[in-house]
């Protein structure tokens, strides 16, 4: 039976959290690297990043304390990772304030986040993940795209989610996540396909 933090995800556990260290790897992670995991959760991504990097490099935000419990009292541990991440490290937020650990981030990133915000909360993490990425770092995050109309529903396949542009699931045209970089230290790119289960696209932002 699938266990409730890692539903509360959204599943796909072990095929999501492969994915996302490999992605990073590919972009050039590198194990030396201070890594920033915008809505970390349950650490379905968490336990591939803190494996691979340099151990005290991770740190996670979330706005779900029970999801955060579990990654540290149930994942961490199960992986043999429970003495390479201080709880200190994963704090709860509803605010998108990294800035608290008070470090220089050469990456962030954020998987299935953007899918649940609408755009003024979009905005205020890319304010926010300014103020902790170092000049030259980069914040990469998912979205669902949708046509040149954003006003139409979209059913995305594989996967089946339909999302829309003023409810959760929402989705966006990447020139409306450009824009949302407006004023903010920012240059924003596409990455689109990334071979996500769910038919999520990529973008990067890179912080002048």
């Amino acid at each position: 039976m699938a266990e409730p933090h890692r539903e509360r995800v959204g599943g796909l556990w072990e095929e999501l959290g492969r994915l996302q260290i490999e992605f990073l790897r590919s972009a050039g992670l590198r194990e030396t690297d201070a890594l920033l995991d915008v809505g970390c959760g349950s650490l379905r991504g968490g336990v591939h990043f803190v494996r691979f990097l340099q151990a005290g490099r991770y740190y996670g935000i979330d706005k779900d304390a029970e999801l955060i419990r579990a990654g540290l009292e149930i994942e961490l541990p199960r992986a043999g990772l429970a003495d390479r991440v201080d709880a200190d490290h994963l704090i709860v937020t509803d605010s998108f304030d990294a800035s608290r650990f008070g470090v220089a981030f050469d990456i962030a990133w954020a998987q299935s986040v953007f899918t649940h915000l609408p755009a003024p909360d979009i905005r205020r993490c890319l304010e926010q993940t300014a103020r902790c990425v170092r000049a030259g770092g980069r914040f990469f995050a998912t979205f669902f795209e949708c046509g040149e109309d954003a006003g139409v529903a979209v059913t995305h396949e594989p996967g089946g989610i339909t999302t829309r542009h003023d409810r959760d699931p929402y989705h966006y045209r990447f020139r409306d996540l450009a824009a949302l970089c407006a004023g903010l230290p920012w240059r924003a790119a596409y990455v689109g396909e990334w071979a996500h289960p769910r038919a999520q696209r990529m973008a990067r932002f890179d912080r002048e």
